[in-house]
């Protein structure tokens, strides 16, 4: 997963330097491959989840069952003293079901320790950004979407009308943002531009594809002059065709002109994890 989001930033950079439709087109498309992925990383963690209840449930019953059998052995042996061969045998055979248990609530320990984890950190993240940004700006939404944590501005705080030049207002705001991207070191930013679905042709730029992927960058580059690693940064333009409401009124327009900065945490290697210890569960009940 980390070759895949390499791939985007490649993606974005080859954007931003006016390549051929052709090369565009795969550029987009590869970007997109590499979101579906992440997105089908996200349903597995919460079939994960599912997973990890059932099996909970599964050792539950198990240890249940094992003391009816440790019951029954008992019994066994204080009526039936000349069976000591067999008591021996169903010993042996308790002890090696109570070992089996041990070892399967151990990997449904580290998964969900696993989860804990990762829950933990989204949500510090999600504290962070609403401290630092300011919740209770209108203007500014803070939500987690599958695990990542999205910050909406809309685009009147960033930039003026057909420009893609910042605004004082949003240095403001945006260093805000960088404090909190530099505190997580080994989380990366995509800065996503959305614009509306009025036709823009201003030169140098010829439409809106060239006004989104512009004003990212614009951002990306207020971003790098405020400290933020530039290995962590993507800049990503979208133009109108992800739209949050129809573009029929001018209110619809303006909640559709915004800018988004994806905070996404490198859990490549978790996602790995969680895969390998639910294989090893799998291969376990085999």
């Amino acid at each position: 997963m980390k070759k895949l989001m390499l791939l985007g930033v490649c993606s974005m950079v080859f954007l931003a330097s006016c390549v051929s439709k052709k090369d565009y087109l795969a550029l987009e498309a590869q970007q997109k491959e590499t979101q579906d992925l992440l997105n089908t990383a996200t349903v597995k963690l919460n079939s994960c989840l599912s997973d990890v209840a059932a099996a909970n449930a599964r050792v539950e019953t198990m240890k249940d069952q094992l003391a009816d059998l440790r019951k029954s052995n008992q019994d066994l042996i204080d009526t039936k003293g000349d069976l000591t061969i067999l008591t021996k045998k169903g010993s042996e055979n308790l002890e090696k079901s109570l070992e089996s248990l041990k070892e399967r609530d151990l990997k449904i320990t580290r998964l969900q320790d696993a989860l804990t984890k990762k829950d933990s950190v989204t949500l510090a993240v999600v504290t962070s950004l609403k401290k630092a940004v300011g919740i209770d700006d209108p203007d500014i939404e803070i939500n987690v979407e599958k695990g990542v944590v999205f910050i909406s501005i809309a685009d009147k705080l960033l930039f003026q009308s057909g420009s893609y030049n910042v605004t004082t207002r949003a240095n403001e705001i945006l260093a805000k943002v960088a404090k909190v991207i530099n505190s997580k070191p080994d989380f990366e930013a995509m800065v996503e531009s959305h614009t509306d679905n009025v036709p823009y042709n201003k030169p140098p730029l010829v439409d809106n594809w060239d006004l989104s992927v512009k004003r990212a960058t614009s951002v990306v580059r207020v971003l790098e002059s405020l400290g933020v690693n530039s290995q962590q940064l993507i800049a990503s333009g979208r133009s109108s065709y992800v739209p949050l409401v129809d573009n029929d009124t001018a209110e619809n327009r303006a909640k559709n002109r915004r800018t988004r900065i994806v905070v996404l945490p490198k859990i490549d290697q978790f996602y790995e994890m969680v895969e390998n210890e639910m294989k090893n569960l799998s291969e376990g009940t085999e």
